[in-house]
């Protein structure tokens, strides 16, 4: 059996003699240089068991996710918030991205993106620029698809009129005489 520490030491002499500028080199087979992809800023994750019941506002300033149940408020704006597919979830839930596979009662609204998955449901209305909801997802509620940047009440812009439409003419009833004519 070969080991690692035995292949890693120099030889000993067998001589008297001291040896000098020994070099040792291991016994494996060339590596090749390692291409590393480029880093990207690491993210801290936190996780909330599926045994975890918080009752409350939830507040934090990494990426979250949920397995467990909370009652009452999350806010997570600047964090990723992903609800996993043991979560259940009552609460308005306001974060950048929020990922459902659980349950969720209560109004989401996320920055950039609500994204419900195949197993995902959510009783609640829906706020953010981008919103998908996979086959075989539960969804009731509203959704508010404003684009980055729009205040709650703005009005979208009127839609242009197409230049090239006739107008339709008026039609006006005829009376018809009681009895009929013949």
């Amino acid at each position: 059996m070969w080991k690692r520490d035995e292949a890693v030491k120099p030889a000993q002499p067998t001589g008297t003699a001291p040896v000098t500028n020994v070099q040792a080199t291991p016994a494996t087979q060339p590596v090749a240089p390692r291409v590393e992809a480029p880093r990207q800023p690491e993210r801290d994750m936190v996780n909330i068991g599926k045994s975890v019941i918080i009752k409350g506002e939830l507040s934090g300033s990494e990426d979250l996710t949920i397995e467990g149940q909370v009652d009452g408020k999350i806010e997570l704006k600047q964090n990723i918030l992903t609800i996993g597919p043991n979560g259940r979830i009552k609460a308005q839930v306001i974060a950048k991205a929020v990922v459902v596979q659980g349950e969720v009662t209560g109004n989401i609204t996320a920055s950039e993106r609500i994204d419900i998955r195949d197993n995902g449901s959510v009783d609640g209305d829906l706020a953010a620029p981008r919103v998908a909801i996979a086959d075989g997802a539960h969804f009731r509620g509203g959704i508010d698809m404003q684009k980055p940047g729009a205040k709650p009440g703005d009005k979208p812009a009127a839609a242009p009129t197409p230049a090239a439409t006739t107008p339709t003419p008026a039609v006006t009833p005829t009376p018809v005489a009681a009895g009929g004519a013949r």
